[in-house]
């Protein structure tokens, strides 16, 4: 009997403690506020100022096949909708520098990119695959996100989630 209670017992604790651990390392779903970018010690230069603005916060790194696609469309969304509000903030994961700085001669950027060196807001976001996104609204709050990139699919479903924010 005080065995089975036992087993009880680290059953309840296994469960509590998943659930304890899931709350602090869980993927923002719709409506949930997007950590704070400027509170973690990310490498790189982030914009002064994000609040009010549309953000798309895009998580990569130089060996993801789809990343390297997702970069020109992730530019033409910028120069369309960049006087309009948006800005897009790409987390780069990559344990070396050189990679990333390698990715971006052969793929340019025209938005702001940062390094999770210390991968801290990737854990934080629990961050599986990559690229992985999320589009935020003038209050920082999540309303979409994506999980890989498909050329023909995610810009128009970034544009359509776009420009619902902006008439917000």
């Amino acid at each position: 009997m005080r065995y089975s209670n036992l087993l009880k017992t680290m059953a309840l604790t296994g469960v509590l403690v998943t659930a304890a651990c899931r709350g602090a390392f869980a993927t923002p779903a719709a409506g949930d506020a997007f950590p704070d970018l400027a509170s973690y010690k990310l490498e790189g230069k982030l914009p002064d100022s994000l609040k009010g603005r549309i953000v798309l916060v895009d998580f990569w790194a130089s060996w993801c096949g789809p990343c390297k696609m997702s970069f020109p469309a992730l530019n033409a969304l910028l120069k369309k909708y960049g006087a309009s509000g948006l800005v897009i903030v790409a987390v780069n994961v990559d344990e070396a520098r050189a990679d990333m700085e390698k990715f971006l001669r052969d793929t340019p950027a025209d938005f702001t990119v940062v390094r999770d060196a210390s991968q801290k807001l990737v854990s934080k976001v629990d961050v599986q695959t990559m690229p992985n996104s999320f589009l935020l609204d003038r209050d920082g709050k999540v309303r979409f996100a994506h999980t890989g990139f498909e050329r023909d699919k995610t810009p128009k479903q970034y544009e359509q989630e776009i420009e619902s924010l902006l008439k917000k």
